[in-house]
């Protein structure tokens, strides 16, 4: 998965560190677009000496690689490098690079979104003891923001409930959702469930769970059981397709950086009793 960078460490703990020009940077059109450029075979970040003069904010390390954030640097394309949205990272890369360009994007999402307090509309400024943008005026204090969400496999025999969304990712994917607020995670499975394709389950089971920063969430993986009426009636205005798929015949997504792939192979190869603790 996207997160699986062994034998490298992401350190996300808060340092007030000072960007030196070797640092590679996150530097973010208004609409996202992540400036990168292709280097022997990888996705590659410029470093801090091509963007000279920012205010830099440290994010990140891995290993001994720092990350910085220049929010107020527009990014351009030229010099080799070139604007791709975070689903473009996402097809066109893989490895411990893209990882990053995940987690950075999180974080400039969290930035960008968070200028002004919502209590009393001042400006604010980054605390200094911890990742947290704090209101001068009123003390209102920010954090970063985590969407939990829950990934569903939903299983009848030998048969998988594979989806389809209406809208974005167009490879096979499983039923998914956010957690409202007043759920726990498994109330959540059995809502969106239920919303996406009109059936229960039974026999939830944690399985893994996954940073995914291109919506800014923390997703959790369950496997269930249909329970009863096998018939789907599925939600037309959030899928495009929702069937039962036989092992042998699951089509699995064209690279191996989420949780959803990860748990439609262990279905495919019948791998899933062992990871989920049945």
């Amino acid at each position: 998965m996207i997160q699986d960078i062994f034998p490298s460490k992401l350190n996300n703990s808060y340092s007030q560190y000072t960007a030196t020009p070797s640092d590679s940077l996150a530097v973010f059109d208004d609409s996202g677009r992540l400036l990168i450029r292709e280097k022997d075979g990888k996705m590659d970040f410029p470093q801090v000496s091509e963007f000279p003069g920012h205010d830099y904010i440290y994010l990140f390390s891995i290993d001994e690689r720092r990350f910085f954030l220049a929010p107020d640097c527009q990014a351009t394309e030229g010099c080799n490098y070139s604007l791709h949205t975070i689903r473009e990272v996402r097809d066109l890369f893989e490895g411990k690079e893209v990882f990053a360009a995940f987690t950075a994007y999180h974080l400039w999402r969290w930035y960008a979104d968070n200028r002004f307090c919502g209590r009393c509309s001042e400006a604010l400024v980054p605390d200094t003891r911890e990742r947290a943008l704090r209101c001068p005026k009123c003390g209102n204090i920010i954090y970063p923001r985590i969407n939990p969400a829950v990934i569903v496999a939903v299983t009848d025999g030998d048969r998988l409930l594979i989806t389809r969304y209406r809208n974005g990712y167009s490879h096979n994917a499983l039923v998914a959702g956010f957690t409202e607020i007043g759920e726990t995670l498994e109330q959540t499975v059995e809502r969106e469930v239920m919303e996406e394709t009109g059936l229960k389950v039974r026999n939830i089971r944690y399985y893994k769970s996954q940073p995914w920063g291109m919506a800014q969430d923390i997703l959790a993986g369950f496997f269930c059981e249909a329970d009863g009426d096998t018939v789907i009636r599925m939600d037309e205005n959030e899928l495009k397709y929702a069937q039962w798929v036989k092992r042998e015949d699951i089509v699995l997504q064209p690279n191996n950086l989420s949780l959803t792939n990860e748990m439609m192979r262990l279905f495919k190869e019948g791998k899933e009793r062992q990871c989920s603790g049945k």
